[in-house]
């Protein structure tokens, strides 16, 4: 298809980066660049293609490191830059990041743009760490433009000397802000909401916390779920709401943590669900007590939906949460804090309601999608005014 349009290509490591994480910002994009997928064609890949309106090309990136398919993939992708004469090219997620930014210098692509979403290394220790640090001062060299994806972020590259060039987020940070039409609190009939109680066995007196992710012991699991035991051993009317998969072969958590989860009636594991939201409109309290994070959307998608939050003092999670104002920031893994936060709120349901109402207003004020992909847009537009084309 012949277009005038200027060629974005994206890059993720894998499609469903692109068709949750992104979920709508190529489609609306698509209106001014002729955008261009790459990833691996894995589950989602086809769901992608459709929901975004956009061309996809499978490359396999593989998210450990792999020598051999590391250099295949971007002599794959040297090609493919080649042939399709991008403007721009952006890429997410580590490894996409490193080996894009590479094929994309040696292939002369003009505008070179990564996003630093979260950072490895931060929780790596020895020779790993230092040869994570080593993959993304490769990724800062080869990338005309590094976004991080909030302050924390900045910081940490900064002081990591990671790269020396110019580093700004997006707006109030986060890569593709939160639909608030979606995600707001009557989005779930209350019909819904006893449904969902009755099946979980959840009394309407019952204080509901909820957790969203991964259950793996980086999301801070270990410390939220034994300081949930010594809770609900004080207060029976109490339960804990864990949403996510486990990932017992990457980042398992502790045996004790997964007895607790088996055995206390009042933690309830519902795996990975699809839509959020009926666990969202049945909880009191939203908990992310995670050692590492980019931007999370979850406390946004809480915050939309009028739930307040207890988050640890890292990267994202304090430019969401205002302390005191929308929830609670704590030191991460550490066990007390959490204990005496989640206490503190169940006891003072007056403090938590004034949390809960300031939650929504200062999402839609400052990460509503709409102004995000605005945003972007503005900054492909900037970079292109800038780069001035061979004549």
């Amino acid at each position: 298809m012949i277009t005038n349009k200027p060629k974005l290509v994206r890059i993720t490591t894998v499609p469903v980066a692109m068709y949750k994480i992104l979920k709508g910002q190529l489609n609306f994009l698509n209106q001014y660049f002729e955008i261009v997928g790459i990833c691996s064609h894995e589950r989602y890949y086809d769901d992608l293609r459709q929901q975004e309106g956009i061309r996809l090309i499978d490359i396999e990136i593989r998210r450990e490191i792999s020598f051999r398919k590391d250099i295949m993939a971007i002599i794959r992708l040297f090609l493919a830059f080649r042939r399709e004469k991008p403007v721009i090219i952006h890429s997410h997620t580590p490894k996409a990041g490193l080996l894009a930014m590479v094929a994309g210098k040696l292939a002369g692509v003009p505008i070179r743009i990564h996003t630093f979403t979260g950072i490895r290394f931060e929780t790596a220790h020895g020779l790993f760490r230092s040869l994570l640090m080593w993959m993304d001062r490769i990724t800062c060299f080869c990338a005309t433009t590094v976004i991080p994806e909030g302050d924390g972020v900045k910081q940490t590259l900064i002081q990591n000397k990671i790269t020396q060039k110019p580093l700004h987020k997006i707006l109030n940070g986060n890569i593709n802000g939160v639909d608030v039409d979606y995600f707001r609190p009557d989005a779930v009939t209350p019909t819904v909401c006893r449904a969902l109680k009755t099946e979980l066995a959840i009394a309407d007196d019952d204080f509901v916390i909820c957790f969203i992710g991964r259950i793996v012991r980086d999301k801070g699991i270990n410390e939220l779920v034994s300081a949930f035991d010594m809770l609900s051993r004080r207060h029976k009317y109490m339960k804990l709401l864990l949403v996510g998969p486990f990932e017992s072969n990457l980042d398992p958590v502790s045996a004790s943590t997964e007895k607790i989860i088996r055995t206390n009636r009042h933690v309830i594991s519902v795996g990975l669900q699809q839509d959020v939201r009926p666990y969202l409109a049945i909880s009191d309290l939203f908990i992310l007590p995670s050692y590492r994070e980019g931007f999370p959307n979850v406390v946004l998608q809480a915050g939309a939906m009028g739930v307040p939050s207890v988050v640890t003092n890292i990267n994202g999670c304090n430019e969401i949460i205002r302390d005191g104002y929308n929830g609670i920031i704590i030191p991460p893994r550490q066990e007390k804090p959490l204990f005496d936060a989640i206490s503190g709120l169940y006891s003072d349901r007056q403090k938590l309601q004034e949390y809960a109402r300031n939650s929504r207003g200062i999402i839609v004020e400052k990460f509503r999608r709409e102004i995000v992909w605005d945003a972007i847009l503005a900054k492909y537009r900037d970079l292109m005014q800038q780069w001035k084309p061979p004549v």
